[in-house]
């Protein structure tokens, strides 16, 4: 039996691997399976692809290749940054973040205030942008790590992260980025914003899952995370993944390419589909800012609906979405950006992201448009809250 055809708009998730990536890869699954740290030329043959990788990255965010970190994903580069911060400062470390973070900045956060860091947490508005002058009554020094999220996961809101590091860099304190879902989709360009340190995934850009970086500028002192060999400049112990980490390479290369892509023909894709379904669904409204957003993100709330309900009804006809962080799935309570938002109860419970990639079509958009206000419909009229 063939495989039903699924359109996937879950791309904040996780993204499908491209072609180029896995081709790429696919030499360091077979023949060249050299140590890359080895001194004999099979090693060093395949230390050279590494380095190339190492390029391609720091390419994309305009950095030197020495300022980049191979890591296991998002994650491990968010802990990296701030736990290493954190063994550098000592009893004297204190974090910034903001309420809206992805847990993997968030409970790593919270987790370093338990065991004494102190930690401040700024709130966000309505449209899900960062309360600056929160930021700015907050005291910052040189032991002070500030830690923002270049583009939320969720809503796809992008924080005036170029403002928020001027701030943070003229009180003296250091400045963290968590850009797993900016990379790629915007430019991302280090010599112009200040930031000290930046994570980044490969599975949110068209590598595999398994593999992200952590960009450290030059002169930034942070203590390993991972201790072992002297891979990664001593930075993070561990043999190379190499066929991931040249995927991710390529990836990065892929990503230059295509970011007019990017910003033209998926974001007319998404505000195509934003449009229609919040013309065509009674009760829909969309979360987040309208302008400062990812071009391939749309976050609308379905009044007295469960999105898990209408996820469920999606899926039946192949279609893969989301009502959130894909961390946090499986809770019936709204997400922590709903209700950092203030969006209200009956609304943020039925919060959907549709989430897109250049991989996305015309008849993808269809589908969903299609599908929607019957789903809406039949759901509101299975809702108590509907008379």
């Amino acid at each position: 039996m063939a495989d039903r055809r699924i359109v996937y708009m879950d791309n904040n998730a996780t993204t499908r691997v491209a072609p180029e990536v896995r081709e790429a890869m696919m030499p360091f699954l077979d023949g060249r399976y050299g140590n890359p740290s080895s001194m004999h030329r099979f090693g060093g043959s395949v230390r050279k692809h590494v380095d190339t990788a190492r390029e391609q990255v720091a390419d994309l965010l305009n950095a030197d290749p020495r300022e980049i970190v191979f890591t296991s994903c998002g994650t491990e580069s968010d802990n990296a940054a701030i736990q290493g911060f954190c063994e550098t400062h000592g009893n004297a470390s204190r974090l910034i973040t903001s309420v809206v973070e992805h847990p993997a900045v968030l409970n790593t956060c919270r987790h370093r205030q338990k065991r004494g860091t102190p930690l401040a947490e700024i709130g966000v508005d309505e449209d899900g942008m960062l309360a600056i002058h929160d930021l700015t009554q907050a005291p910052i020094d040189p032991h002070t790590l500030a830690t923002f999220m270049w583009a939320n996961n969720e809503t796809g809101v992008i924080f005036p992260i170029d403002k928020i590091a001027e701030h943070v860099k003229s009180k003296g304190g250091l400045m963290h980025t968590d850009a797993v879902q900016a990379v790629g989709k915007v430019p991302v360009d280090v010599t112009k914003v200040p930031v000290d340190l930046l994570a980044l995934s490969g599975h949110k850009l068209h590598a595999p899952k398994g593999v992200g970086a952590l960009y450290i500028r030059k002169g930034t002192a942070l203590a390993p995370l991972i201790h072992g060999g002297h891979q990664e400049d001593g930075r993070r112990g561990g043999t190379e993944n190499v066929p991931y980490i040249v995927g991710l390479g390529k990836a990065c290369e892929l990503a230059a390419s295509r970011m007019r892509e990017e910003q033209s023909r998926v974001k007319a894709l998404r505000d195509r589909l934003e449009t229609e379904l919040l013309a065509t669904c009674t009760g829909a409204k969309l979360n987040g800012h309208h302008e400062h957003r990812l071009p391939n993100t749309a976050n609308i709330s379905f009044e007295f609906i469960e999105g898990e309900s209408i996820l469920l009804l999606l899926d039946e006809k192949g279609i893969a979405a989301s009502s959130g962080s894909a961390c946090t799935s499986g809770s019936l309570e709204p997400s922590h950006v709903m209700r950092a938002m203030g969006i209200p109860y009956t609304m943020a419970h039925g919060s959907t992201r549709f989430s897109l990639s250049i991989y996305n079509t015309d008849a993808d958009v269809d589908a969903v448009i299609e599908a929607m206000p019957g789903i809406v419909e039949r759901l509101r009229g299975l809702s108590p809250y509907v008379k």
